[in-house]
């Protein structure tokens, strides 16, 4: 199983992905942390993505998914990371690690920690 950030959601939505990023997704089970559809909404609210939360596309994407709900652990995993982000980014991380479930992200502060599991 892989967990995918909010920006990897979005590749795949929009079809984007580079190759080796197609090659992971194809090969395994998808998820994201429940954090990821909060950070859709905010986006778009905040006028940085263009996405219809109704959209065929999104549902047909959704469909692949499982969501993971925000636990207590998570909640204080995303407090003791080796890296600082924006709250989001380390709840997603944070899930990644409660539930032994590597990452697939392009994010930088992420890629550079030593306590997330990475997809590779």
């Amino acid at each position: 199983m892989l967990n995918l950030d909010t920006h990897i959601l979005v590749a795949i939505i929009d079809e984007e992905l580079s190759a080796s990023e197609t090659d992971l997704v194809m090969r395994e089970q998808l998820a994201i942390s429940d954090m990821v559809l909060w950070e859709l909404a905010k986006l778009i609210q905040l006028g940085r993505l263009e996405l219809d939360l109704d959209g065929v596309a999104f549902h047909r994407v959704m469909g692949y998914l499982t969501v993971i709900p925000i636990s207590v652990q998570i909640a204080q995993q995303s407090t003791s990371l080796d890296f600082k982000s924006d709250p989001a980014d380390e709840i997603i991380a944070a899930t990644s690690i409660v539930e032994g479930i590597p990452l697939l992200t392009r994010d930088r502060k992420i890629l550079k920690s030593q306590m997330v599991p990475l997809a590779k």
